[in-house]
């Protein structure tokens, strides 16, 4: 029996599943999608205000104050809850302290961080913990990271090696939450401005330009400028569980430019689910000797779509429908095909027969 049972926390919906940033942009639609699943989303943060705003559009759940520079805060919050998810960037800041509080609560952590080097942080220094305890702790269950992941997973199918992965980013623009932009300028202090890639089964930091490529989503897509090189946290989630010693992302040019602009504006609702109009498609391709495999996603809102990405994680961990212990990436800890199967209503999933490269 593992930990998650033995704590009581086995029966799904019903149970009790904290959100750490429950008021950011992204974390409500994680609350929304637990709520609509049946659980009881326990509402957590740093700011006593905007949590008590939030209780009052969501009147009957507990708020809980917790600072990830108060280990005994966390503790407290984390209190009869069946697994955390933990929505606040930057997560260079936060994805320590609550990963070490999970693991003394005995409950699994999910995170929705796209920073890269906070992912690595996060492989590095508490796998060994998590796996003598029999726990689990999955970062990057995101948009960016576990999507893709788990599309490379579902392409690569019976292979456990390959040569090459590359994951293409189709949006049709980017606009930029507040949380976002934080996060992205952490991880460029920690890289002194530096880009990163990931080749040679490791990471490398550099200085030269990105370059343009033209990229061939499926229609009606079509023929997209990209920007290759254009690194995130795949290059981390990927090789964790694939031997693969090169792993490339590009971003559609136009969406890049977006995330860059000066002026960049937050995301605006267009309909009743708080979801804006930005849609995408990732097309994820896996290439060994001559032979290419490949699975495409598509669908609407990225800060969206991690609320389902990441709440299905949580009942599969809340559930025992894991394979594995320790921190794992979206891949390695679930059944992938079917994973993204169980998310229909938000994604469409497309995967070709092998092709010759």
């Amino acid at each position: 029996m593992d930990d998650v049972e033995r704590a009581g926390h086995s029966q799904g919906p019903g149970q009790v599943v904290a959100v750490y940033g429950a008021t950011g942009h992204t974390g409500r639609f994680v609350v929304a999608e637990l709520a609509g699943r049946g659980y009881r989303p326990l509402l957590l943060g740093r700011d006593r205000d905007r949590l008590a705003a939030l209780t009052q559009d969501r009147p009957g759940l507990e708020a809980r104050q917790a600072s990830v520079e108060d280990p005994a805060s966390l503790d407290r919050a984390l209190a009869g809850a069946a697994a955390v998810i933990n929505c606040a960037g930057p997560f260079a800041t936060t994805a320590a302290p609550l990963v070490e509080a999970a693991l003394r609560a005995g409950i699994p952590y999910v995170d929705v961080a796209a920073e890269i080097e906070a992912n690595v942080d996060t492989f590095a220094h508490f796998g060994d913990q998590a796996r003598a305890v029999g726990a689990l702790v999955v970062p990057a269950m995101a948009f960016f990271g576990g999507l893709g992941d788990l599309l490379v997973t579902t392409a690569a199918g019976d292979w456990d090696s390959a040569d090459e992965v590359h994951v293409a980013y189709g949006l049709s623009s980017w606009h930029p939450t507040a949380g976002t932009l934080a996060a992205g300028a952490v991880s460029g202090r920690r890289r002194g401005g530096r880009r990163v890639r990931y080749t040679g089964g490791r990471l490398e930091y550099h200085d030269d330009a990105l370059p343009t490529l033209e990229w061939v989503f499926p229609e009606p897509l079509g023929a997209q400028a990209v920007i290759g090189e254009f690194t995130m946290a795949d290059v981390v989630t990927v090789p964790s569980h694939l031997d693969v010693p090169e792993v490339r992302t590009s971003m559609a040019a136009v969406a890049a430019a977006d995330l860059s602009a000066p002026d960049a504006s937050s995301p605006v609702a267009v309909d009743a689910e708080g979801r804006s109009d930005q849609t995408f498609v990732v097309d994820a391709r896996v290439r060994r000797g001559g032979v290419e495999r490949r699975a495409v996603a598509s669908g609407r809102d990225i800060y969206a779509v991690t609320a389902p990405l990441a709440v299905e994680a949580v009942e599969r961990l809340v559930t025992g429908r894991t394979r594995a212990t320790g921190v794992v990436s979206a891949g390695a800890a679930f059944d992938a095909r079917d994973f993204l199967a169980a998310l229909s209503d938000h994604l469409t999933l497309d995967v070709p027969l092998d092709a010759p490269v």
